[in-house]
């Protein structure tokens, strides 16, 4: 039917981007690199072998901003990432990298728990939390913005998580159930429902950054600017914008440069400026 969006063609990046294996293969690299540079610990947020959290360490400025890769929740893990803690660690603000498990292993709202779990063990760590993240890595920042704190541990501060800004994220799944992606994801309509952070009650407090690439999908822009409207009319701080030239395996690499526009936001969400 004429009008009809192909949902395909809009959601699978790897086959938008045909150089995608070179720029992975670039972030192993110097990722590799960072950590052999700057030095990290690893803490453990839960039992199993990914559950595991990089810290880059801070000079004691500003909150710790946490990072989540992306992946569509079926590849990759925090290791591939660790260069983007450097824009953030030359302004002597730490950067915490966790990982997840993947998809088919576990479902897309066991991951939720797990980022869930990776904040609670860092909430010792830093009295808030600015939550960044990259595609899959975008929606569970949204989800955890969108979190009941007390309602995972009475302990917790109601706003342990004080901003979200999510690159290139999804917010609404449902697209996803009739692409190829949801092969290993085995979502149904109610699922993938249940995993959109844009159908959650609003966050009452804090504020989001929904940031795309330029050269990305019609899909990617509209889920950034669905959720910055849903959110804005609920009362909260949101700001969109898009990153001009880049598509959505470039879009992260403003995080690794301290003077980039992408690193300074958020730095100042890190200090409250």
């Amino acid at each position: 039917m004429a009008g009809e969006i192909d949902y395909e063609a809009e959601y699978n990046n790897r086959a938008r981007v045909p150089e995608h294996p070179a720029l992975i293969a670039g972030w192993a690299r110097d990722a590799k690199a960072w950590r052999e540079r700057q030095g990290f610990r690893t803490i453990s947020y839960g039992p199993g072998a990914r559950h595991t959290i990089d810290l880059f360490p801070s000079r004691g400025k500003g909150d710790l901003v946490v990072f989540i890769h992306g992946g569509y929740w079926q590849a990759l893990e925090g290791s591939f990432f660790s260069h983007l803690a450097a824009g953030l660690n030359a302004h002597g603000v730490g950067v915490a990298i966790p990982s997840y498990d993947l998809c088919p292993q576990v479902s897309v709202d066991d991951i939720i728990v797990q980022m869930q779990m990776a904040a609670r063990a860092l909430a010792p760590l830093s009295r808030r939390l600015v939550v960044s993240g990259h595609s899959a890595g975008g929606h569970l920042a949204a989800c955890l913005m969108a979190t009941d704190w007390r309602s995972i541990d009475p302990a917790l501060p109601h706003d342990l998580v004080k901003a979200a800004y999510a690159i290139s994220g999804l917010f609404d799944l449902t697209p996803l159930v009739s692409t190829s992606i949801n092969g290993a994801l085995g979502l149904d309509e109610a699922a993938a429902r249940r995993a959109s952070p844009l159908f959650w009650p609003a966050p009452a407090w804090g504020s989001l950054d929904a940031v795309v690439g330029g050269d990305e999908s019609a899909e990617y822009h509209r889920q950034s600017s669905i959720i910055v409207d849903r959110w804005s009319g609920a009362g909260i701080e949101t700001r969109f914008a898009v990153v001009p030239g880049v598509n959505h395996f470039t879009v992260i690499a403003p995080l690794a440069d301290p003077d980039s526009p992408m690193t300074r936001r958020l730095l100042d969400l890190a200090l409250d400026r």
